[in-house]
């Protein structure tokens, strides 16, 4: 892969992914793997005028030895030079850009209960800190392809073509290709900022979801509650993309209003390991049954992580003829797939989308029916024919999706 377009790419990272200000810090957090491409992106981060860098290195491999031969209430104590850290962050509210490589096989073979049970314990311990920062600084998810996930996507192809093939795919489903992301992803947050006036103006108050694939779900939305998608703005008007690629609206529905089935049209990617061919049935709002043909384990495990986590906290609609979905591949990782077709999440529901949230108190706009929980894990349902119908405050049902498609 040219290194021009690579300097570009980690351009649109740091110009409009996080929009770094001058002044700010940034914290990168980034595979050992990738190195090369790290270096670029702090580069640029300089160049835009950070105050400091700081990349936080990690190694899939390294963490699955720890997981696998450390106690769980060892390895979920939270020490006292990483509480002090989040405390720095919620001060100082530095950047916060992710550079998603993970190998979807990466922790195979390890307990997800105590994954989950090490994840959950940490975040209760820190959630005072990261509650403290929301919706009050930058961050970006954005792929760079590892020798593992390239070759889960290319099986057939040796490690360097594989990589170099990603690194292709990464580009396109960014509209990073032609080195002009920047431009494009103007280009394109007007396109997805006019589909969310017109899903605003509905005033929904349910989405039915039905596929001959089984799903028959009707879910219940929050008066007032908006779509978003693409760039997000934060309290002090600061604009920035959380994700690259992106290509969903989405909303936050109602709690405890969730009825039927439905089924997955990709698989999930989950701490590592593979969840394939699931079913998740609601009733009341929460997923009472689920079954999958692989990962099972992990599946259930979600649901168990706090309270919250068993509830619908995100609906998201995107074009079963996306970018992404139209490149053929099925990518193993939840940032690309979630973007390929319309996908549900579990747990936590997006505070900012409730009219002036920032008037309220958190446990107010949960009351209003926003899910709270401490995890949030995206599953993708559209499928070529998935049909949603939406049914407005007045009783009027509206066509929003035909076909796996807009309307």
């Amino acid at each position: 892969m040219k290194k021009a377009l690579l300097k570009k790419y980690a351009e649109l990272i740091v110009r409009s992914g996080i929009a770094l200000k001058k002044g700010q810090y940034v914290i990168v957090n980034c595979s050992v793997e990738n190195e090369a491409f790290c270096e670029m992106v702090v580069d640029e981060c300089y160049k835009a005028g950070a105050k400091g860098v700081i990349v936080e290195w990690s190694s899939q491999k390294v963490t699955k030895v720890a997981l696998k031969r450390g106690k769980k209430e060892n390895l979920a104590i939270v020490l006292p030079h990483v509480e002090a850290k989040q405390a720095w962050m919620s001060e100082e509210l530095p950047c916060m850009l992710y550079l998603s490589s993970e190998d979807p096989d990466g922790m195979k073979g390890v307990d997800p209960a105590k994954v989950a049970y090490v994840r959950m314990e940490g975040y209760k311990k820190l959630y005072k800190y990261i509650q403290a920062r929301e919706n009050k600084y930058q961050w970006c998810i954005a792929g760079v392809p590892s020798a593992a996930w390239a070759k889960k996507v290319f099986p057939g192809l040796l490690k360097g073509k594989a990589v170099e093939k990603l690194w292709e795919a990464i580009l396109l489903t960014s509209r990073a290709a032609d080195g002009n992301g920047i431009e494009n992803w103007e280009k394109h947050e007007a396109d997805l900022k006019a589909r969310c006036e017109y899903l605003n103006s509905l005033n929904l108050k349910s989405l039915h979801y039905t596929s001959s694939n089984g799903t028959d779900l009707t879910v219940g939305l929050i008066p007032g509650v908006i779509f978003l998608g693409g760039g997000e703005k934060l309290l002090n008007g600061t604009f920035f993309q959380p994700n690259i690629p992106s290509e969903e609206c989405f909303t936050s529905p109602m709690k405890g209003e969730a009825e039927g089935i439905v089924y997955s049209a990709k698989p999930l990617s989950y701490n590592g390991q593979l969840i394939e061919n699931f079913y998740v049935r609601f009733h009341e709002g929460k997923a009472v049954e689920v079954h999958a043909e692989k990962g099972e384990e992990a599946l259930r495990s979600i649901l168990t992580l706090d309270e919250g986590s068993a509830y619908l906290g995100e609906c998201a609609l995107v074009p079963y003829d996306s970018p992404i979905n139209n490149t053929g591949l099925l990518f193993y990782n939840t940032l690309y797939d979630e973007n390929a077709c319309c996908h549900l999440a579990l747990g936590r529901g997006f505070t900012n989308l409730y009219p002036d949230f920032e008037k309220y108190t958190e446990d107010e706009i949960h009351g209003f029916g926003i899910n709270k929980s401490m995890s949030h894990v995206d599953f993708m349902i559209g499928s070529k024919d998935l049909k949603i119908v939406g049914t407005t405050a007045e009783g009027k049902e509206i066509v929003i999706f035909k076909d796996g498609n807009w309307a």
